[in-house]
């Protein structure tokens, strides 16, 4: 069975965790697959918003704790002879030439992606998780940050999304404890944007990505872009930005049928051009 499902339906591409025996936890195919298929979205222009989700009961346990325990590095090796465990520098690059390749690669795709979390996501897959763009949560959705629980550290992105997202303080406080939390009170802590029954999970994800899809695609990737770039960027930085990104814009023929829409008061059609 394969480790991970990629799927392009009207703009919208789905990257679907299929180890559910294993709580979705990371085998060295599933990481592959999943960097192919980000780049696939990265590159694609038919695609327009990407979808993470998962089959199972669980969203992502992250690490292997199998592996783990039987001192084989931090996820399943299954047939592949790549060292990922026997020194210290291997267990890095397994992180750094693996894992990492995840976050990395995303940094890049510039279409909007929703993490649509149908259950637990521990560890690493807590980070997976936030390093999506928005969080829609089914009800019974748990969160934790548990790597101090195993003797380890964040390997994987936690440290760098989640003081981002719910601030320094909280986030600390996550990171120190490992506490599992409901998705209630990630809702409450600004860790994720919905929370929705189980059941309409996936509907709901879908409404959303169907809404954004529906919008002129340059504008989209270039609000998202704007949106980090000014994150890190001083004002006179992120205004001199935003402003190449309008010059941009009012050039495309999205822009022109944008307005004319509005005029008429119907929904645009767009091209990405």
């Amino acid at each position: 069975m394969e480790h991970l499902l990629f799927d392009v339906q009207e703009g919208i591409a789905t990257i679907t965790l299929n180890r559910p025996e294993a709580r979705n936890a990371f085998s060295i195919e599933m990481i592959e697959r999943w960097v192919k298929a980000l780049e696939e979205c990265r590159d694609r222009e038919d695609i327009r918003v990407v979808v993470l989700t998962a089959n199972g009961k669980a969203f992502c346990a992250g690490g292997d704790v199998k592996a783990m325990r039987e001192g084989r590095g931090f996820l399943e090796r299954g047939e592949a002879t790549l060292d990922t465990h026997s020194t210290a520098l291997a267990r890095k690059n397994s992180l750094w030439k693996l894992i990492q390749r995840v976050p990395l690669t995303l940094d890049q795709v510039d279409k909007p992606v929703i993490a649509a979390v149908n259950g637990d996501a521990i560890g690493a897959g807590c980070d997976m998780a936030l390093m999506a763009d928005m969080r829609v949560v089914a009800d019974t959705a748990r969160f934790a940050e548990a790597y101090v629980k195993l003797g380890i550290v964040p390997g994987d992105g936690g440290a760098y999304y989640l003081p981002r997202l719910v601030g320094m303080p909280k986030a600390l406080e996550l990171l120190l404890t490992g506490d599992m939390i409901d998705a209630e009170e990630a809702l409450r802590i600004g860790m994720v944007n919905r929370v929705v029954p189980a059941e309409q999970l996936l509907e709901e994800t879908y409404r959303l990505a169907r809404k954004i899809a529906a919008q002129p695609p340059v504008a989209v990737q270039l609000i998202k872009r704007a949106a980090y770039q000014s994150a890190t960027a001083d004002l006179r930085t992120a205004l001199d930005l935003v402003s190449s990104h309008m010059a941009i814009v009012t050039e495309t023929e999205d822009y022109r049928e944008a307005v004319q829409a509005l005029l008429e008061k119907r929904q645009g059609v767009y091209k990405g051009k």
